[in-house]
């Protein structure tokens, strides 16, 4: 498998995020939304960086599951309730992110939601890997 991060000089700076991403492989896992939903399938965090956390972390277990890895990402998809929030706290996201997935980045973009699925969620995230 091979995924090519493309950021050509013409575009602005990208931060957080590859603006394309080429896939070569053989396999293709497309991941769910997640949400900060824990084991028995309530909501958990107040702010959005916890539940960002939690989200992210249960992507990661789904890829996981599917044999992958964060490198493996090729395009994730933020939605999240309050996108100044979110713009706000991107630092600390983006910390998050580094944390648990690397410097990897996938093709990804932040929409913003009325709200989601459940209620109490604030983000929820979702993508698609390619897998040898």
């Amino acid at each position: 498998m091979s995924l090519e991060r493309l950021n050509p000089a013409e575009l602005s700076p990208p931060t957080g995020f590859s603006h394309a991403v080429t896939a070569t492989g053989s396999r293709l896992v497309f991941l769910a939304g997640q949400t900060a939903l824990d084991g028995s399938g309530r909501v958990v965090g107040e702010t959005l960086p916890e539940q960002f956390e939690t989200a992210l972390g249960n992507l990661l277990a789904a890829l996981k599951a599917a044999g992958g890895t964060p490198a493996d990402l090729a395009r994730v998809t933020v939605y999240a309730t309050d996108v100044a929030d979110y713009r706000e706290r991107a630092p600390e996201l983006g910390r998050v992110w580094r944390r648990l997935a690397g410097r990897d980045y996938p093709a990804m973009a932040v929409i913003g939601a009325t709200r989601l699925w459940d209620e109490q969620a604030l983000v929820e995230l979702d993508g698609f890997a390619v897998l040898d």
